[in-house]
């Protein structure tokens, strides 16, 4: 089992899914949907959702899925921005930087983690929003659990404040930088451009700024021993860097888009594959609102509360659980 691969993950699947109008002035991977049919277009954001919990549960990840009929919520896909888990039962909730998007937050989800692991405190951020202070998840924040190292790209949708809260209550040392792309549009999400798995890191060196600041970054991400596979620009256009390492019932999986799989070299794919399994899911409508299948994901990084027994004293075992939202 490894600290920085979650064998256990929280989906949700849209029913209104369409591309964020209050996410896209910064949100230069976002795709326009105004001439395309609204309802096809979240008919193909559940079936993907649906792939991938799919896959997911077929590689041997704990997979609970909830549903999502509410309207005025288009990125609910995506609850790794506002939800986060951490070892030794500590779950973290974050404030958010788009009005729409801070009705995603779901008491339901919550107490499905309290009831099936170990939860011993939820510190809630969601108040700094009246600050306009956000930290949107890990989104914002890409996690190195085994070095306690928090990498985040600077942007108003992590402010430094609210960073050094959650680095001060989790325990992580914030590593700060700037990051642009070719354009010098700076990236919105750090979650877009690095990963962070167990022996390997992908990241794009290339839009750190300046120099001196990347070579910091990269000499702490191979510190250890730890491989960097460095993508280009192009590659994290294509979603490369928003790939998530997970625990499966066989090894460790590495989940990304079928676009970001796609984009990577042979010999990129040979160093993944050292120590993880290449998971590729077909998400290409998710894709439109900005985000891939790393934004997708919320890691639960919590110890599981013992099964509750049924009658042939067989444990409860369903790799896939489907939760209704609650009713209002």
């Amino acid at each position: 089992m490894s600290v920085q691969a979650p064998s256990a993950v929280v989906l949700v699947r849209p029913h209104r899914f369409s591309p964020n109008p209050q996410t896209a002035k910064d949100n230069v991977f976002q795709s326009s949907a105004d001439f395309m049919d609204a309802e096809l277009i979240s008919k193909a954001a559940y079936n993907e959702v649906t792939a991938l919990a799919a896959g997911l549960g077929e590689a041997g990840v704990q997979v609970h899925l909830f549903d999502d009929t509410e309207a005025g919520r288009p990125d609910s896909v995506f609850p790794n921005n506002w939800l986060s888990t951490h070892a030794g039962g500590h779950v973290a909730v974050f404030p958010m930087y788009a009005p729409n998007r801070r009705n995603e937050r779901r008491s339901d989800i919550l107490e499905l983690l309290k009831t099936r692991y170990r939860v011993q405190h939820v510190i809630d951020y969601s108040g700094l929003e009246l600050d306009d202070v956000f930290l949107e998840g890990t989104g914002a924040m890409v996690l190195d659990h085994l070095t306690r190292v928090a990498y985040v790209a600077k942007s108003y949708r992590a402010d430094p404040v609210a960073l050094e809260r959650f680095c001060t209550n989790f325990g992580y040392e914030p590593m700060l930088f700037d990051a642009v792309d070719s354009s010098g549009t700076a990236v919105y999400h750090t979650n877009v451009m690095m990963s962070v798995a167990t022996a390997f890191s992908m990241v794009c060196l290339e839009m750190i700024q300046p120099a001196s600041r990347r070579q910091q970054i990269l000499d702490r991400l191979s510190a250890g021993g730890r491989d960097v596979i460095e993508l280009t620009e192009a590659q994290v256009r294509h979603f490369a860097g928003n790939a998530i390492e997970l625990q499966g019932t066989k090894g460790r999986i590495l989940a990304l888009s079928r676009t970001a799989f796609q984009s990577l070299s042979e010999v990129q794919k040979e160093q993944i594959e050292r120590s993880c399994t290449l998971l590729p899911v077909h998400v290409p409508t998710i894709e439109m609102a900005g985000g891939s299948v790393r934004c997708m994901i919320a890691g639960i990084h919590l110890d599981p509360r013992p099964m509750p027994l049924v009658s042939n004293n067989s444990l409860v075992t369903s790799m896939v659980q489907i939760r209704e939202p609650a009713s209002a």
